[in-house]
């Protein structure tokens, strides 16, 4: 599958949620979506991540935006990993990695020499039309939260 660029149309997932329910890309059609992609619940990079985002929320929300976080953990992790960091964004479980695939952040990664399936830590931003408006890939934790937000105000 070619990968996606921008002005693409954002593939639609329907997954089950933290908290219980599902969340679906096109059930947020009309607004921002920020979809970051992760690769483990309670890692560090991940942890910083979530809570980058999460302390940032309030001014997502005031721009419209939606953010949802994703990775192949399950509900129960993703339920663990909100309660123990106070996380406020929404975060999917991708266990059948449909999504992760159709976003082409299932990727072979290497490791002290041993090669392995994973996630490729990534965020799209997704534009109100539905159609991909930013790509951050191999995405840096540093700043990153903060570069997302300005684009989306920027929108």
């Amino acid at each position: 599958m070619a990968e996606l660029q921008i002005g693409d149309t954002a593939p639609d997932f329907t997954l089950p949620r933290d908290g219980g329910g599902t969340v679906s890309l096109n059930g947020h059609l009309g607004k921002p979506v920020v979809l970051y992609f992760y690769p483990k619940d309670d890692t560090s990079g991940c942890t910083t991540e979530a809570k980058d985002f999460s302390s940032l929320l309030p001014q997502f929300n005031a721009a419209g935006a939606v953010v949802i976080g994703l990775s192949p953990d399950s509900v129960k992790a993703h339920d663990k990993f909100t309660a123990k960091h106070g996380l406020s964004v929404i975060l999917a479980s991708d266990e059948e990695k449909s999504a992760l695939q159709a976003y082409g952040v299932w990727k072979e990664k290497s490791m002290y020499g041993k090669t392995y399936m994973g996630v490729e830590r990534t965020t799209f931003l997704i534009g109100k039309d539905g159609k991909i408006a930013a790509i951050w890939p191999k995405v840096k934790v540093a700043g990153h939260a903060e570069a997302v937000l300005k684009a989306v105000q920027a929108l």
